[in-house]
């Protein structure tokens, strides 16, 4: 058994400059490494106003991600793909940085097709609200979107890893990148 089958493993990193993102590509040949990977962003405070967008082929895994980093959350109780609703919402519990619990958002674009459903399902107000939003499909919504914290690209290699392409776009998000070198 590789490594990778157990803990995710960074495979590259792209150092950056000011105005270039940061990057780090990351390995992960099971769903307990995956979940490893979002037990270890799930560490950091910086969540409670970060903007995630996830990209990948249908079955990359983007939800599955979700899923682990809301378990990793706290979240309990069913977590559903929005794909129908667009937006599903969660509250975590209360921790020393949330004592409210933090406010997540899990968005599901791929669907959306018709610019007045932003209007009309309020998500111009979901998305300036603080709190954590988790966006897959991000691509049909562009133009309506804010620039995320971390832009991440989930590829299925032939053997079922998982490559994680996680860019740093803001601050924030490359504060985010930086508690995945645990």
């Amino acid at each position: 058994m590789s490594s990778i089958e157990h803990q995710p493993q960074i495979v590259e990193t792209g150092m950056s400059n000011h105005a270039a993102p940061a990057e780090h590509t990351i390995a992960c040949g099971s769903e307990q490494a995956t979940e490893t990977l979002a037990q270890r962003l799930a560490g950091s405070d910086a969540l409670a106003h970060a903007a995630i967008h996830l990209h990948g082929d249908l079955g990359a895994g983007k939800t599955t991600f979700v899923r682990l980093l809301l378990r990793a959350l706290g979240v309990t109780g069913r977590i559903k793909s929005p794909s129908y609703a667009i937006v599903e919402p969660h509250t975590t519990p209360a921790r020393p940085a949330w004592p409210q619990g933090l406010t997540v958002s899990h968005f599901d674009f791929y669907r959306f097709s018709n610019p007045r459903e932003w209007e009309d399902a309020g998500l111009r107000e979901l998305f300036a609200a603080p709190g954590l939003k988790l966006v897959e499909w991000p691509e049909k919504a562009a133009g309506y979107l804010p620039l995320p914290d971390l832009d991440i690209t989930i590829d299925t290699l032939d053997d079922d890893t998982r490559m994680f392409r996680i860019r740093a776009l803001t601050p924030t998000g490359k504060h985010l990148l930086e508690t995945l070198d645990a």
